[in-house]
């Protein structure tokens, strides 16, 4: 029964969250320690599978240039679709110009908003300074991997054992801890909607709706377009993650639908070895809608104080948000503190006007989110096929097509 999927109850979840917000918005916003709770498992049960992936994936390669040619060719293709994505990004906001008929003075903020939110999340710049977080894990996790490939046979088996039955149980327990995600879903909606309110997204209409179409433009047609290379049906593909995407846009973060992804991926035929690499590498290098949210929302700011960017200062932003994007994934309000660092470089547009938006930034981590894990979802896909380690039975029985 419908009733009984996740998608469904996840759905159910946001709409409750979303009244709940409107009636009762002084309790909605009491609710934010249940959404952060529910983040926090997941990064909790997460961490120990991407190592456990990533070392399988590297020890049973075979050979130390079996990972690193999956590796290469992984942070390639990503550096290639995440700066299109920027570059995205900037086309759209020089053609829309969604700041336009925004005319605001620096006057007219108030500069402590910005510097409490940055000053309160700012540890998420510091990858080596925020807890527990997915570049660590995935350093030690290769560090580990490459060590189990020089160790003796007999203790790379017994170990590769240990890592497979540990990784079992942790996708067991996870699957048991999504059941959650509707109350997580919930919480994380109640609070946005009491928190900001939907006054806030009257005046930002403009850039909310640039973005969200920007974002499924470039899913449809970059992403869509890839997929097709490769032979891959677009829209039964994105209908097959349709759990995972609604997952996502009910807790805002990625990192709520990775463990379920890899899971989705393996059994749509891609090789284990290869989805273990490639998607928490992605999560951490391949933000494609945190890029077009970074140079997107720089132009807004700057239209919106009558700054005209010129090339130089455009591609110099670029350059610097190719840096800033990356290690920032799965972090509700990471994308606006990289947003922060990458508008620095930019000393005409005063860091003030990341008051503009403030207010509306959450409700527009969604839509990074979910175009953050579908890039990663195909670029999974993408290197399994260059790899020729991609099962295309498999492919044809999950997405139920025929010659796929």
């Amino acid at each position: 029964m419908i009733f009984r999927k996740l998608y469904f109850q996840v759905l159910l979840a946001i709409v409750c969250g979303v009244f709940l917000g409107w009636i009762a918005p002084e309790f909605a916003i009491q609710l934010k320690p249940v959404s952060e709770a529910f983040i926090f498992g997941i990064k909790i049960l997460v961490a120990p599978l991407i190592f456990t992936t990533v070392c399988l994936g590297i020890s049973r390669s075979g050979s130390g240039k079996d990972a690193v040619r999956v590796g290469l060719r992984a942070l390639i293709y990503f550096e290639l679709v995440s700066t299109f994505a920027l570059m995205i990004g900037l086309g759209v906001g020089n053609w829309v110009q969604p700041g336009a008929a925004f005319p605001i003075t620096v006057a007219a903020l108030d500069p402590t908003l910005v510097q409490n939110y940055v000053v309160k999340r700012g540890s998420i710049l510091n990858p080596w300074e925020s807890g527990l977080n997915l570049v660590q894990v995935l350093v030690v996790a290769l560090v580990s991997g490459v060590g189990l490939l020089w160790a003796r046979t007999e203790f790379r088996m017994r170990a590769n054992s240990a890592l497979e039955a540990i990784g079992n149980r942790g996708f067991r327990w996870m699957s048991l801890y999504m059941r959650m995600a509707p109350l997580g879903a919930a919480a994380a909606m109640a609070f946005t909607v009491g928190k900001f309110g939907f006054g806030a997204l009257a005046p930002l209409a403009s850039l909310m709706a640039c973005f969200y179409l920007t974002c499924a433009g470039f899913v449809l047609l970059v992403l869509g377009t890839i997929l097709v290379m490769i032979r891959v049906p677009v829209f039964r593909f994105f209908s097959y993650l349709k759990d995972e995407i609604i997952l996502v846009l009910g807790t805002s973060s990625s990192e709520s639908a990775l463990a379920p992804l890899m899971g989705k991926l393996s059994r749509m035929g891609c090789d284990s070895k290869v989805v273990g690499l490639v998607v928490p590498t992605g999560y951490s290098f391949n933000l494609d809608g945190t890029n077009i949210y970074l140079t997107l929302a720089i132009l807004f700011i700057a239209q919106a104080f009558g700054v005209q960017l010129g090339l130089p200062e455009q591609l110099e932003i670029l350059l610097f948000a190719m840096v800033s994007s990356k290690g920032a994934s799965g972090v509700t309000g990471a994308g606006f503190i990289t947003l922060a660092t990458t508008l620095s470089v930019v000393p005409e547009v005063p860091v003030v006007g990341l008051a503009l938006i403030l207010g509306v930034d959450r409700f527009m981590s969604e839509a990074r989110a979910m175009t953050n894990m579908l890039g990663n979802a195909v670029g999974a896909v993408v290197i399994a096929h260059h790899e020729g380690a991609i099962d295309r039975e498999a492919l044809s029985r999950e997405l139920g097509v025929l010659g796929a």
